[in-house]
């Protein structure tokens, strides 16, 4: 076999293995599209459940996902930030820094509802915020922290050494190479741990379940501290607590809630091509 022979077959394997795990995520979205289009109408999308939420719409449920996903992104991307900047910038690598490092990524793995149990004992319960919007967006915000600081960290650390030296050689303070050069340079890479963050957010489950989500609300949430509906949680309600419910309800539920992460990873996206292209490096 000719060096030619085998990357052409190398080529192709790669290309065989690409096709495996794209088709059966392009299948799926399909198969929702399908079977859950049916349901898409203004009413749907701008009105209060009714009839045991086998009628009316889920307006409640969308509000409820978007405002959970900015307070997770309130929460948890100054702070992520912070973090990756001390850890790429400022930490020294010793043992100590290596530890917080290595626990980051481990706090990554945990189960979901390990965190909604936090959330409940920590929030809910000790601070005394019930189950409540603000307790709800502590703990998504908790829960990503860990992705977007690595992530973070990575696109910090790719920066090449040249713009430091520069900057600092004409004068700048570490914080102004930092503000100036470094982070924006970074940006991108940054962008692309929010995605991942704030997409695990807007369809998480168990998290909600301990922390925000009700069951059933007929209003819209007045304030913080109130509970409020989450596309996740009731697209579970509908599908297993509700008898009778039509399927056409329960895949328009969840094409909403697909076309919600899809939506935002593309506007991230967008933004992360058009920074991509003024990078200097």
């Amino acid at each position: 076999m000719t060096r030619q022979q085998a990357q052409k077959i190398a080529v192709s394997a790669i290309t065989a293995a690409a096709g495996l795990v794209v088709l059966p995520i392009v299948l799926v979205i399909v198969y929702i599209i399908v079977m859950g289009a049916g349901a898409i109408n203004w009413t749907f999308l701008t009105a209060l459940p009714s009839e045991g939420m086998t009628e009316g719409g889920i307006m409640p449920a969308i509000l409820g996902t978007v405002i959970l996903t900015f307070g997770t992104a309130i929460v948890s991307i100054p702070l992520a930030i912070g973090a990756a900047v001390y850890l790429a910038e400022y930490a020294q690598d010793n043992w100590l820094t290596r530890a917080v490092r290595l626990a980051i990524v481990n706090l990554a793995g945990i189960p979901s509802i390990v965190y909604g149990l936090f959330g409940l004992g920590a929030f809910v319960l000790f601070l005394k915020l019930g189950t409540s919007i603000i307790a709800g967006s502590l703990t998504l915000g908790i829960m990503t922290l860990p992705v977007v600081i690595s992530t973070s960290e990575e696109a910090i650390l790719a920066v090449p050494q040249r713009f430091r030296m520069v900057s600092l050689s004409l004068g700048a303070t570490k914080l102004q190479t930092i503000r100036h050069q470094v982070l924006p340079q970074a940006l991108p890479g940054i962008l692309t741990g929010m995605i991942l963050g704030l997409s695990r957010a807007a369809g998480e489950t168990a998290t909600l379940l301990f922390t925000v989500a009700a069951f059933y609300l007929p209003r819209l949430p007045q304030s913080l501290f109130d509970q409020t509906m989450a596309l996740p949680y009731h697209l579970y309600v509908i599908a297993t607590q509700v008898p009778n419910m039509p399927l056409t309800i329960q895949y328009g539920t969840a094409l909403i809630l697909l076309l919600i992460v899809l939506s935002l990873t593309l506007v991230a996206s967008v933004v992360r091509t058009r920074v991509r292209r003024r990078r200097e490096w």
